[in-house]
């Protein structure tokens, strides 16, 4: 192989990754949606999990992707362990669509079908029809890359050194088993390794005998960008890895104790159904992953069990740190990534509540417990809204479509009033510190009109989230009116105290706590309303 047939092939094969992301990339923006809901609603049934490890492979184009966001949602606590497994058996059986698309013989229209992408990506100006634009350019250009390198490969499979070396192979299942290993490794594509295999194949390069190891070898090669993406994380994340690689070496294991009656089966599909030879290593390779399936899925138990004995320790919460932010979803699924920053500025809301409440019983009772757990949380809400701009920051650097645009936008308005309602209740802590130190109080009133105040915004901070959360625009009348209220009571309360101050009813320092205590009071329904405001426009 002289150098330009090398860079014809390896151009061909990055040109063939790039259209099999970018395909992935329109997909997941047409599908974004539906992409979430999706993955909010697995269930503890593994077979509703195997069909939607087959609809996310499916969608993000790559098994690998899809069981590396699964690890991350496990990682984030999200899903068990048995939840995850069968989104990875789906996973394995979704990535045999890309062995499929290209068991096809489409290649003369590769460049029409690339070509009306390119136009539909630069001049529509609806971005479904964009989405959908990135999705023909990459699955044009799929099969573009493809034919480079079957016509860097042609002369090179029809030389006498070749055709000694595959011949070899043949008789040597351990060693092609390990060049699948190796070449996906490299490649960081199942669908890559497939695809040069269904070549090499169709071209007479490898005989079947040679070639089923060869696949065998690549399920295992695409477990060892799980392995590496789970380093770092928790270990129900490593848990989840391992039972990726547990599975397809099973698999392996399980094709190479049948793999004669396997490749008489393949042989026998060729000629009964006039298979053609890509088809031919689509098919084994979409049968080795569906019969694995199918002889697991009544023993996910079995696995879970192998794997905890392997990876041991115990699974511990901490309440006040971000859990959801996977960082390997911003590089992998912008879109996904977005709503996990959902999640966790959820999270980080109902923190803010807790702190909230937490502050309320310390006025009213003193307890130094509840000022300690009060500022406790303000401090991990100032740390949660560093780490999910961060989050958001990263993400805004992917394109996105313009309805995740304006989610994101709205993210970065509700961390920053959730942090600032945080700092309004870190204010009345140390307000109500003051009034300690100097020994004095409120009058009986006064704490009256002060608990009315707390009950009224408390309402507004959680009709606030809840609105947030589900987009209930109802909630929005609701939260202005108790606006209104708050508004209300504290210019009354204002001209009430000043009214108790003349009449020595109280001292002139608490007068000037009980001032401040309600213009922080105000100031966070301010920022209830900037939220409900924020979350209708999304």
């Amino acid at each position: 192989m002289d150098w330009q047939t090398a860079f014809q092939f390896i151009g061909g094969l990055g040109f063939f990754l790039f259209s099999l992301k970018y395909m992935g990339h329109g997909l997941q923006n047409w599908a974004g949606e539906q992409l979430r809901l999706l993955l909010h609603r697995y269930t503890a049934n593994p077979m509703m999990g195997v069909l939607i490890g087959i609809g996310l492979a499916i969608i993000l184009q790559s098994s690998t992707a899809a069981i590396i966001i699964t690890i991350g949602l496990v990682s984030a606590g999200f899903m068990t362990l048995r939840q995850s497994i069968g989104i990875i058996l789906g996973a394995n059986i979704g990535t045999t669509l890309t062995a499929f698309l290209l068991g096809f013989n489409i290649g003369y229209f590769a460049f029409p079908i690339l070509a009306l992408g390119a136009f539909s990506v630069y001049f529509s100006k609806r971005h479904t029809f964009q989405n959908m634009g990135q999705f023909l350019f990459g699955f044009g250009g799929m099969f573009i890359g493809l034919a480079w390198m079957n016509s860097a490969i042609k002369p090179v499979i029809q030389s006498t050194r070749f055709l000694e070396w595959s011949g070899q192979l043949s008789e040597m299942p351990v060693t092609g088993m390990l060049l699948g290993i190796i070449t996906t490794a490299i490649v960081q594509s199942s669908s890559a390794t497939v695809g040069i295999l269904q070549s090499l194949y169709a071209q007479g390069g490898v005989s079947l005998e040679a070639a089923m190891p060869i696949l065998y070898g690549e399920n295992i090669g695409t477990t060892l960008t799980v392995c590496v993406a789970s380093i770092g994380m928790a270990t129900s994340a490593k848990r989840a890895a391992l039972s990726h690689v547990v599975i397809n070496i099973f698999g392996t294991i399980l094709f190479f104790i049948v793999m004669t009656p396997f490749i008489s089966y393949i042989t026998w599909l060729q000629h009964t159904t006039d298979l053609s030879l890509r088809m031919s290593i689509a098919f084994a390779h979409g049968t080795f992953n569906s019969v694995t399936t199918i002889v697991l899925l009544p023993f996910i138990g079995a696995i879970m069990w192998i794997i905890k004995k392997c990876i041991k320790g115990n699974i511990s919460d901490t309440d006040y740190v971000p859990t959801h932010l996977e960082r390997n979803l911003v590089e992998i699924s912008p879109v996904l990534a977005v709503g996990q920053a959902k999640e966790e500025t959820i999270h980080m809301a109902t923190i803010c509540q807790q702190g909230y409440q937490a502050m309320r019983e310390y006025v009213n009772t003193g307890d130094s417990s509840l000022r300690t757990k009060s500022l406790k949380l303000e401090g991990f809400l100032n740390s949660s809204e560093q780490t999910i701009t961060n989050y958001l920051v990263k993400i805004s650097a992917h394109q996105l479509s313009k309805v995740e645009s304006e989610r994101h936008h709205t993210l970065l308005e509700t961390i920053r009033d959730l942090e600032r309602i945080g700092d309004h209740v870190e204010n009345i802590v140390e307000l109500y510190d003051d009034l300690m130190h100097q020994r004095s109080s409120f009058s009986d009133v006064a704490m009256t009109e002060l608990n009315r105040m707390f009950e009224m915004t408390e309402q507004m901070i959680a009709k606030a989230i809840l609105l947030f959360d589900t987009a209930d625009r109802s909630l929005r009348a609701e939260i202005m009116l108790l606006e209104e209220q708050v508004d209300e009571m504290e210019r009354a309360s204002r001209k009430k105290h000043i009214h108790r101050l003349n009449h020595g009813e109280c001292s002139a320092h608490a007068g000037i706590i009980f001032s401040e205590m309600m213009s922080n009071l105000e100031r966070i329904g301010d920022h209830c309303v900037n939220i409900a405001e924020a979350s209708i426009r999304k």
